[in-house]
């Protein structure tokens, strides 16, 4: 289960078992209205059998929700209350999930400059089962913008679990183990799931999960957005049950400044002082939240500002040299001269960008180029295994100039052919940067791999070793999961640019059209810090410090041996190339974990070097990665188990003879990092999103076959017509046969098909 569509269509099945239950005539829930389909004519090869139409996100978790897992429908019915339903031949696979009733919800959320950690405790009864029986429970947790899972944490009637990273194992065996782990997977929408096996019908399941995500900037405000949305199915049948929402928000902005307060979707009460303030939410509610948390807040100043942050390191950490964070905000003053600007958009037009991805990216242009100023010059290169340019040399931005390129683009640009980057990125580095009085920008969009990565960033090394105002800033956006993000990265850090990605293909608009109007809005260029110098040593992510854009802040780490002095001067350009310094204040800081908020950051850049460099930094991103709870491509997540035991004293004894515990059990989750690209299915032209379907191909061909079947016994008759001809049967031989062609037509979903043609049997369905 990969894809938003198989999930929607598993709970879809699971709403619908749900309406076995029987809670009582004071209890009756509102039944959940779907449309049913009469005719077959709906029904594809590729699709289920389901009789209800419904959208592939229709059930798309958007909060924290826990589902139970229904492989036999006999066993969905009230844990207190035994109605007795008929029974329900066939199975379901894959496995139907009831969503399960929530019985308390609170959030907590830490926000420091540009990072959010947030934190949902939630208590749900498995409400769908029967209490002698226990069923496997899935877990999902959609989670915001960049979001990055930190860890889980679930307490059954009988076990714990929690969630941990280790490195990879050494041992053959455990390796393998590791490798085809089954569970613990992203899906869209940058939602985790997970399955808690083994969870008892009418206990309380207690979910504990984190994880950080970045704050958007958005019109001089840092904007936080928690999926916080819970659908009207898991608000309790009893009414007696007491409902309490809670949300509290810390928000330290780095400065010392006021915090104002913009756009909050729940009531919150604020305590605030110079630079934090702290805000809470709590209530007895009648239902839950319909709405995903958002809050908005701004740093009080209409200048750029900027501050430098020291913290020493813990005594765990591996590295005990001192650690820096350096940071500058835009404000709120766009009076600025703005900077002329030489843009190139390098556009993959490869086989795999066919339809949506390239449609997209053609949208986004077509709109960047709406936003250039008169004097900003441009051009578009696209390249597959060929090149197609829209001029020879850079354009003037006019009216009709930025007509004819969008009609030339809209009118040719056809997805067809392989991928190569290298010498179309020559040509753009090779066009720009001829004079001093404007910002060179090459903005690069693809979805694949290529085999000489390594090589163009070396020859970007070359081309930018000067690193001027005229060194072109290289903008980069992967879509999909075939390309190498560590390599874009790559690109963005030593153009001192920035990257961003789309996994989704239904995100690619939104996330590159933000990249593209940053990219058109730089304030300052070429930006330094005097005092790193004056250091014993240092070491800084990225080593190459990016321009300080309108729409986003500026924000580097590093780590140094030395001592700062009281105020460090940031030099930078200016669009009249005249020379901005800035008096950035050091203060030493507390109580914030610093190492924490730039983990996240430093492990990508590392990473990105690791590549580069034939993986000379595994270790040291292991150990960063293992120490400071995020996810990294050298380390790996599994599931500990702790079983709820009484221990003997024997077992005690034991117990220190060994390294793990008898009652411990550990499961191997998927790695959940983007990887290093895939150069197979960039060669085979693969679109983004092909490796859902090849992951489920074996139960598509069973639902084809499936198809076919019923579609021919379907002209027999009805379900209900088959069962009471059965009745009539008096011979035990035929009596068998026919059991066992019914076991087999339930296994195919006949059920399904015959509630598409039959009225008189829905009642048998639900």
């Amino acid at each position: 289960m990969t894809t938003a569509n198989e999930f929607s269509k598993s709970v879809d099945m699971g709403l619908r078992l749900s309406q076995r239950i029987y809670y009582g005539k004071d209890h009756a829930p509102k039944p959940n209205i779907m449309t049913k389909s009469r005719t077959l004519q709906s029904q594809s090869s590729t699709s289920s059998t389901s009789s209800f139409r419904l959208s592939d996100n229709k059930h798309h978790p958007t909060a924290p929700m826990v589902y139970a897992m229904i492989s036999d429908p006999d066993v969905v019915d009230n844990p207190d209350i035994r109605s007795y339903q008929p029974h329900v031949y066939g199975r379901c696979n894959p496995p139907a999930l009831i969503p399960l009733y929530m019985h308390r919800i609170s959030m907590n959320v830490d926000c420091f400059l540009d990072t959010a950690f947030v934190e949902v405790a939630g208590a749900w009864r498995v409400h769908c089962v029967t209490a002698s029986t226990c069923c496997d429970c899935r877990i999902a947790i959609p989670m915001g913008e960049k979001g990055s899972l930190l860890d889980i944490n679930v307490e059954t009637t009988k076990r714990s679990y929690f969630t941990k990273l280790i490195t990879p194992p050494n041992d053959e065996k455990d390796s393998d183990r590791v490798t085809k782990a089954k569970d613990g997977f992203m899906m869209k929408r940058n939602t985790y799931t997970l399955k808690i096996p083994q969870v008892e019908g009418g206990s309380i399941i207690h979910v504990k999960v984190r994880w950080s995500q970045k704050l958007l900037y958005e019109g001089d405000e840092f904007c936080l957005n928690v999926p916080f949305t819970f659908p009207s199915y898991v608000l309790p049948v009893d009414k007696t049950i007491t409902k309490i929402e809670k949300v509290s928000l810390n928000v330290n902005s780095g400065t010392e400044t006021m915090i104002t307060c913009g756009f909050a979707s729940h009531p919150l009460k604020v305590q605030q002082q110079a630079g934090e303030a702290s805000f809470l939410y709590e209530a007895e509610v009648l239902k839950w939240s319909t709405q995903d948390f958002y809050f908005a807040y701004s740093v009080c100043s209409n200048e750029i500002i900027g501050g430098l942050l020291l913290q020493r390191p813990s005594l765990y950490d591996s590295d005990q040299r001192d650690m820096f964070c350096f940071y500058l905000f835009p404000g709120t003053n766009k009076d600025n001269k703005v900077y002329k600007k030489e843009m190139i958009f390098l556009l993959d037009i490869s086989g795999s960008m066919r339809d949506a991805p390239l449609e997209q990216s053609k949208y986004a242009i077509t709109a960047s180029l709406s936003k250039l100023n008169h004097g900003d010059l441009f051009n578009i290169i696209a390249f597959n295994g060929d090149i197609q340019s829209f001029s020879s040399s850079l354009e003037l931005a006019t009216e009709e100039t930025i007509t004819n390129a969008t009609e030339w683009m809209w009118d040719n640009l056809v997805a067809k052919g392989g991928t190569n980057l290298m010498s179309p990125l020559k040509q753009a580095i090779d066009m720009v940067g001829k004079t001093s009085e404007s910002v060179p920008l090459i903005f690069l969009i693809t979805d694949g791999t290529v085999e000489d990565e390594r090589d163009i960033c070396n020859m970007i090394k070359c081309s930018l070793v000067d690193g001027g105002m005229n060194s072109p800033r290289i903008y980069t956006f992967g879509i999909g999961s075939y390309c190498n993000y560590y390599f874009l990265q790559m690109l963005a850090y030593l153009g001192r640019g920035y990257y961003d990605a789309a996994q989704d293909v239904d995100s690619v608009g939104d996330h590159m059209q933000r990249l593209l109007d940053n990219a058109l809005s730089p304030m300052l260029a070429n930006v330094t810090l005097d005092a790193l110098e004056n250091l014993e040593s240092y070491e800084l992510y990225p080593s190459r410090i990016p321009d300080l854009l309108s729409g986003s802040p500026l924000i580097v780490s590093g780590r140094y041996q030395g001592k700062f002095p009281e105020f460090v001067k940031a030099r930078s350009l200016r669009a009249d190339l005249s020379t901005y310094v800035i008096d950035v204040k050091v203060r030493k800081i507390t109580d914030t974990h610093l190492e924490r908020v730039c983990a996240r950051m430093e492990v990508d850049i590392l990473t990105a070097h690791a590549w580069l460099d034939q993986n000379t930094h595994m270790e040291k991103i292991a150990k960063m990665s293992l120490q400071r709870g995020v996810p990294s491509e050298y380390t790996c997540m599994i599931l500990v188990q702790n079983s709820k035991v009484k221990r003997t004293l024997k077992s005690l004894l034991l117990d220190e003879k060994r390294s793990k515990p008898m009652n411990q059990k550990t499961i191997c989750l998927r790695n959940i990092s983007v990887g290093f690209g895939n150069l197979k299915a960039t060669t085979e032209n693969l679109p983004p999103g092909i490796e859902d379907v090849k992951l489920n191909e074996a139960v598509k061909m069973v639902m084809k076959a499936a198809t076919s079947c019923y579609g021919f016994m379907a002209s027999w008759g009805c379900w209900r017509c088959l069962l009471q001809t059965w009745s009539q049967v008096k011979n035990d031989q035929c009596a068998l046969a026919i059991a066992q062609l019914c076991t087999a037509l339930a296994c195919l979903e006949f059920l399904d098909c015959c509630c598409d043609l039959c009225d008189s049997c829905i009642d048998l369905c639900q």
